[in-house]
């Protein structure tokens, strides 16, 4: 996957296109409760969630455009690491830790902003309800909240390092 990357990045370098911002989305989701890690499965989780966003931002940073603003998505497990799926929130926990680290390494040319997400789609119809009773706001998130804030994330010229948690207040609750 990542060979393809460099060979669409480099394509679009050799046309002149310039990136004006980036949104990395990368994950895996299993489940993995304590009694069953092994390495191998550790380090799957950890090289989807946390080595491969990583090696985007190294690759795609240098190519953004000035004032460009690089985003990562995250989710709320940062807050409230999820003890069954514990490898996983460690992996999101380690991503979140790096995003003032790569604000720091990418500054002033690039912007770097995470993005919380609490819940946005569930998986089955019953848990919206249960999901949107544990909100402050009584409702689950929708594709177009990510998209505003991405927006406001990406149109703010002096916001960078920081994470913004989108889940419609539930971590308050």
């Amino acid at each position: 996957m990542a060979n393809r990357m460099m060979a669409d990045l480099d394509a679009l370098d050799t046309a002149g296109t310039v990136i004006s911002g980036a949104v990395v989305v990368a994950g895996t989701f299993p489940e993995a409760p304590l009694g069953t890690w092994a390495p191998e499965s550790l380090e799957a989780t950890w090289r989807i969630n946390l080595s491969f966003p990583l090696l985007c931002a190294q690759a795609i940073a240098p190519r953004l455009a000035d004032g460009s603003c690089l985003q990562f998505l995250l989710d709320t497990s940062i807050h409230a690491p999820w003890l069954q799926r514990l490898p996983y929130s460690a992996a999101k926990g380690g991503l979140a830790s790096v995003i003032p680290g790569l604000a720091r390494l990418f500054a002033p040319r690039v912007r770097v902003v995470g993005h919380a997400l609490g819940a946005i789609l569930p998986a089955e119809a019953g848990e919206a309800t249960f999901l949107a009773e544990r909100t402050l706001l009584g409702r689950i998130g929708g594709p177009a909240d990510l998209c505003r804030a991405v927006r406001y994330a990406a149109e703010s010229p002096f916001l960078t390092g920081e994470i913004l948690t989108l889940d419609g207040g539930r971590r308050w609750r």
